[in-house]
């Protein structure tokens, strides 16, 4: 991959801010489309009476779509360029976007969702093509810039009901413009035309291309390394998790708090915006001291976080002779876990989960820096795929339990192992490098204090 220096010529830097800008901007759009069935299933259920299930198929099959091609994306922009393939991704996704606005039968408007869900895989060619871009030094912050897209997924959520409020559901232009919910995609597809045209005009025309001539079978052999499978089940923890809490959230305020839902959606955008707008944060910190020091303390804030919301409405109880109470038993330090200390706390699980993703990314150019397009690739599918099963996993023991809570139990226990993992890690490379040390945790340091 080429490094540059950071005091680089102008043209330099200019090429990076370009590249930076237009990506992010192209990442928010893709990411708002990827995502857009969270808002339109209200008026998209009136309209074909839909049930629940059938309805909860919609996010599924574009969330699995935006997952399965992240490795091949990634490694397309590694040998063909991000511009390239960014701007050819933006085309495409268009095309479904505007069949979704004219979509007539359930069973059609399924296999849209399908095709539209591509836009997902927008993730593994940005992160890829600003790689190549930025120097090992500012590849965290850059990522996280980039990563900060993620913001989309609130984008419907704002613009939708007001757009739908506001077009007619006859349209314009005796449909060609459609109205309602279907306005929506269609504008879309305008917004991805115009964003494939302004990314393939404004960035670089020379692009870098850090897996030009090389083979298939070598740009994958990186996959062989188990380091690459650990880090893909850290961004499970941090995005697989996002996106899955972002689609369960609003039913859990709805179900355990009886809110309505536009309260429900309000209150989840204070879990989504840190986890997205605080990736460049991630990125700087990780820069600054390093991704796994972040890690740590991502682990730790989830850790604690989720151990707190797992915990249902109770008291402890203490049993006593007869002759300080009756029947035996005290009930003492009642706690309910009331709607402001959980939004609270989930707003914590949003700002280590921001933080963790770019914290992972970093992590990735650092180890492979000639292969970012096929590890982030395959991290990023896996990730996204988490995003797919998890709803799934804690409907189910939710059902078996009784307890919403249940849900952060499912996050506690995937934090734990994916913390331990590393720990565990992090503890053999210490003895790898120090191994007169091993076990010697009260070596007395020479020096210093």
């Amino acid at each position: 991959m080429v490094q540059t220096s950071p005091s680089a010529a102008p043209s330099e830097r200019k090429a990076r801010l370009e590249v930076l800008t237009l990506s992010t901007l192209g990442f928010t759009l893709m990411f708002a489309v990827w995502l857009m069935f969270g808002v339109l299933g209200v008026p998209i259920r009136k309209e074909f009476g839909l049930n629940d299930v059938q309805l909860s198929w919609l996010s599924a099959v574009a969330i699995l779509n935006g997952s399965i091609w992240r490795l091949a994306a990634g490694i397309l922009a590694d040998r063909y360029g991000g511009k390239v393939i960014f701007t050819a991704m933006l085309f495409l996704t268009a095309i479904p976007a505007f069949l979704v606005a004219h979509v007539s039968s359930y069973q059609t408007l399924l296999f849209y969702a399908f095709l539209v869900g591509f836009a997902g895989n927008a993730f593994s060619v940005g992160i890829a093509w600003n790689s190549a871009w930025f120097p090992k030094d500012q590849q965290g912050l850059a990522l996280g810039v980039f990563g900060a897209g993620n913001v989309g997924a609130s984008v419907t959520k704002f613009i939708g009901p007001a757009l739908i409020a506001l077009t007619p559901a006859a349209g314009y232009l005796g449909g060609v413009i459609p109205g309602g919910w279907r306005f929506v995609p269609f504008l879309y597809g305008i917004l991805l035309i115009l964003m494939g045209l302004a990314m393939w005009v404004f960035t670089p025309r020379a692009d870098r291309r850090p897996g030009r001539g090389r083979p298939l079978g070598e740009m994958l052999r990186p996959l062989r390394n188990v380091r690459v499978w650990r880090f893909s089940l850290y961004y499970v923890v941090v995005f697989g998790a996002y996106v899955a809490l972002s689609a369960w959230l609003p039913k859990y305020y709805v179900d355990v708090f009886g809110l309505p839902l536009y309260q429900a959606a309000l209150l989840t955008a204070l879990f989504i915006f840190p986890a997205s707008l605080l990736r460049p944060l991630g990125g700087y910190l990780s820069d600054r001291f390093g991704a796994r020091r972040v890690m740590y303390w991502t682990f730790g804030t989830l850790l604690f976080s989720s151990w707190l919301l797992s915990m249902p409405d109770g008291h402890i109880v203490l049993y006593l002779p007869s002759k300080y109470e009756a029947d035996g038993m005290r009930e003492v330090l009642p706690y309910t876990m009331t709607v402001w200390p959980f939004t609270l706390l989930v707003f914590l699980v949003g700002v280590a989960m921001g933080v963790g993703k770019a914290a992972v990314y970093k992590h990735i150019p650092e180890y492979f820096p000639s292969d970012v397009g096929a590890v982030g690739g395959l991290v990023g599918m896996l990730g996204a795929l988490g995003g797919f099963f998890l709803p799934p996993l804690f409907a189910y023991t939710q059902t078996v339990t009784g307890m919403p809570q249940t849900t952060f139990m499912v996050l506690f226990a995937l934090t734990l192992v994916s913390a331990i993992w590393m720990h565990l890690t992090v503890i053999s490379l210490l003895n790898k490098a120090a191994p007169q040390l091993k076990g010697k945790f009260e070596h007395v340091e020479h020096g210093g204090d």
